[in-house]
């Protein structure tokens, strides 16, 4: 199949497929006539590629589940592996994500006039690390 058939059937674009060949998610399709063709399990390739984008994978993440094809590993079980790696991921991401928004919640309510007097800023100044060095300069802060 023809590149622009195959980008098509993908919902992709051409260079899309290009740019895929060059960094080996898909294989090198062989010329004919001094066009790509492409064979049929291209597409099932393109449809594994867009399931991991759509799961939240990185390009280079998916290069390792599709990449070990030769390696006798079933799919299922590299996937397997890659996702137990991204929901871990996701589960720091959605924590951190939750303390953002109560964080900002809070601070909407917020009617400080100074730094000193702020709630916010006393959390994170009863927190060890590196704010703990900056305490001394909190006086000179304002907030206009």
């Amino acid at each position: 199949m023809k590149i622009g058939e195959l980008a098509r059937r993908a919902g992709l674009q051409p260079s899309a497929l290009r740019f895929y060949e060059r960094v080996g998610l898909i294989p090198r399709a062989p010329r004919v006539s001094g066009r790509r063709e492409y064979a049929v399990d291209a597409l099932d390739r393109l449809y594994l590629i867009q399931a991991g984008q759509r799961a939240g994978f990185t390009l280079k993440e998916i290069l390792v589940l599709v990449s070990e094809a030769a390696s006798g590993r079933r799919l299922s079980a590299r996937w397997r592996e890659l996702a137990q790696r991204k929901l871990s991921e996701l589960d720091e991401l959605v924590a951190r994500a939750t303390a953002m928004r109560a964080l900002l919640k809070e601070g909407l309510r917020c009617g400080c006039v100074s730094p000193r007097d702020c709630a916010l800023v006393a959390q994170v100044m009863a927190q060890p690390g590196p704010t703990q060095r900056r305490r001394a300069g909190l006086d000179r802060l304002s907030l206009r």
